[in-house]
């Protein structure tokens, strides 16, 4: 026996490639605009002397602006060090039984990561041949539920009866709905979680409100389940937010209008950018997200297109796996960057 025996070992997560130098970023879903100018605001007027104190570990000043926002209780709100903090928490606290958790095989990549290092037990639910979630599939005896919606890569959303459906027959879990892109155009959970208990509903800034730099997550559930949360978080790490993130995180959420247009523009592109993916023999998903997930015209490798657009300085991202391998996920840029985009792949298809 040796001292890596005592070691915990996962095959962890893979993120999206961060290039050191300039090129056409589709790979990381990030917003392709700058935040809220009341961001910037924010940071202008901020007390840099207070960074020698400890921030407010409740982030009641955030908590209470989310809540306000979205019309709950500051008391049904949790925030985190982006989403997936928030998730990693949820997975500690709320996946504690014997009993497998289930979320789909095609699907975000981190969850099997997280049950793989808390020793939670899991199991992959199959997508239909359509990349869908067939809600049967979820009626079994589980320890939770995770589902990304819309889903993580194929941009698929689902209305919310599908989402009602699946916590109708899943009392005795806890149902996580993970909502990243959910302001791109799918429908929301959120209304329900006054009516199912067991619903924590998650959210993040780094999407529709470009702020993947600034890290902030957030989820909604009821009073109980939000304490729980804050019971393991102040066990693990009391102080998650830092003062900067939350001054700007309250901020970005006051910004309606901007967060608006800059959501509408993304749409707009996405749309624009399908159409244009459609003339070059693409085919694809419909998005409800802020990108596409787009299978290359027959006699072409998606990952062989993948690479010539690296070297061409764009940089999508191609998940080298069983069923999704010829696809590729494409961020949706600027309406200049999309268009570059496009014409490197006329040149690469001719």
């Amino acid at each position: 026996m040796t001292y890596e025996d005592n070691i915990r070992k996962v095959t962890p997560y893979t993120p999206g490639e961060q290039p050191k130098t300039k090129v056409i970023k589709l790979n990381t879903n990030e917003s392709p605009y700058p935040p809220s100018p009341r961001v910037v605001e924010a940071m202008e007027k901020l007390d840099w002397n207070k960074l020698r104190l400890y921030p407010d570990p409740a982030m009641s000043e955030l908590t209470r602006c989310i809540a306000d926002h979205y019309g709950v209780k500051p008391s049904e709100v949790f925030a985190g060090v982006g989403s997936d903090d928030v998730l990693s928490m949820c997975f500690l606290t709320f996946f504690a039984g014997e009993k497998p958790v289930l979320f789909p095989d095609i699907t975000y990549s981190f969850y099997d990561v997280w049950a793989e290092v808390y020793r939670i037990p899991y199991e992959t639910k199959k997508l239909d041949g359509d990349f869908r979630i067939v809600p049967s599939d979820y009626y079994a005896p589980n320890g939770g539920i995770v589902i990304a919606n819309p889903n993580a890569p194929t941009g698929i959303g689902e209305n919310r009866a599908f989402i009602e459906d699946i916590l109708e027959h899943n009392s005795e879990s806890v149902v996580i709905i993970d909502e990243a892109y959910v302001d791109f155009g799918a429908e929301s959970a959120l209304p329900l979680i006054e009516k199912y208990e067991n619903l924590i509903v998650v959210r993040t800034m780094s999407k529709s409100r470009a702020m993947a730099g600034m890290r902030i997550g957030y989820c909604f559930g009821n009073e109980k389940l939000i304490k729980y949360l804050n019971d393991v978080k102040y066990s693990v790490n009391s102080y998650t937010l830092n003062i900067p993130s939350i001054a700007a995180g309250k901020a970005a959420i006051e910004d309606t209008e901007y967060f608006r247009e800059i959501v509408g523009r993304i749409k707009k592109t996405r749309e624009n950018t399908a159409e244009e993916l459609k003339k070059l023999g693409f085919s694809y998903f419909p998005s409800d997200t802020n990108f596409i997930f787009a299978k290359p015209p027959a006699g072409y490798k998606a990952k062989d297109i993948f690479l010539k657009l690296k070297e061409s300085g764009i940089y999508v991202r191609h998940f080298d796996k069983e069923r999704i391998s010829d696809y590729l996920r494409i961020t949706i840029g600027t309406d200049d960057e999309m268009h570059m985009l496009i014409h490197t792949l006329k040149e690469i298809l001719q």
